[in-house]
């Protein structure tokens, strides 16, 4: 049993050393089914204040006053890569909408990165704080989800899951049609 007493502390050292190749990050994460939820307008709650500094170091603010799309995502997140596209062009085919991200448990070297690869050109606040604002209403809980605020500034739908580009165009029009 002594000469086997090696052998055995290695394997339960090396075995006890390793994640399988995942973050912690990841492996907490909630995955959205990309379920679609709407609010009447009548019972719409009024969106917290978005700002905070950008992946770029810019200072942003959302001002309203128009339809926004607000997507949660990490660039470690398969659904987000996978919706990336889709994003930027609806962010370009819809001009009148701003988008916005919101990145959470990443590091910005990564997300910069992800925003380089899949040309994303509207902003994205690396506060997930601002998630906590939503407490009560269609809370972003899970990755990636998205909101879309109408003009109002209340929220009127969100997407739990990967968006398409069909399902979410959709949704934008059905929020621009009530204003």
């Amino acid at each position: 049993m002594k000469r086997y007493l090696p052998i055995l502390i290695s394997a339960l050292v090396l075995t006890g050393c390793g994640t399988s190749g995942t973050s912690q990050a990841e492996e907490s994460f909630i995955a959205g089914s990309g379920a679609v939820t709407t609010i009447k307008e009548g019972s719409r709650q009024k969106a917290p204040a978005i700002s905070g500094m950008t992946l770029s170091g810019e200072n942003y603010s959302f001002a309203g006053g128009q339809v926004a799309v607000v997507n949660v995502w990490a660039s470690w997140c398969s659904p987000c890569r996978a919706e990336a596209p889709a994003l930027q062009e609806l962010s370009v085919a819809h001009p009148e909408v701003q988008f916005l991200g919101v990145l959470t448990r990443d590091s910005l070297v990564a997300a910069r990165a992800f925003v380089e690869r899949f040309e994303i050109k509207y902003p994205s606040l690396v506060d997930d704080s601002i998630l906590l604002k939503f407490h009560g209403q269609l809370t972003p809980n899970a990755i990636p989800t998205t909101l879309i605020i109408d003009s109002s500034g209340n929220v009127a739908a969100r997407i739990s899951g990967e968006v398409t580009y069909s399902a979410l165009e959709d949704l934008i029009e059905r929020v621009k049609s009530n204003e």
